[in-house]
């Protein structure tokens, strides 16, 4: 069970990152800086603000995202931004 009251630490995803996305060279030290984020949701932990997503100006500007697979976590969605900075992460198998 998720608990709500702590963010969620990325840095368990390096290493599926390195095997999984090994073009992706800058995402394992995006995941380690990311910090713990805040949740959005059960589904969805958040890193960087999306208010005035993909606005002029403000600090959420979506590039692309990146799916990965936990053996613990099941199947993950990386939201990056620009700056190859983590905007979000996405737990698919516990959305509801």
């Amino acid at each position: 069970m998720t608990d709500f009251s702590e963010g969620f630490d990325p840095c368990s995803l390096i290493e599926d990152a390195k095997t999984q996305a090994p073009e992706c060279t800058w995402l394992p030290d995006a995941l380690k800086n990311a910090g713990p984020g805040f949740w959005k949701s059960r589904a969805y932990v958040y890193y960087v603000s999306s208010k005035n997503a993909n606005q002029p100006g403000a600090e959420w500007q979506h590039e692309k995202c990146i799916m990965l697979h936990s053996k613990t976590l099941g199947t993950i969605v990386i939201d990056v931004l620009t700056d190859n900075r983590l905007g979000g992460i996405e737990f698919v198998d516990k959305i509801e």
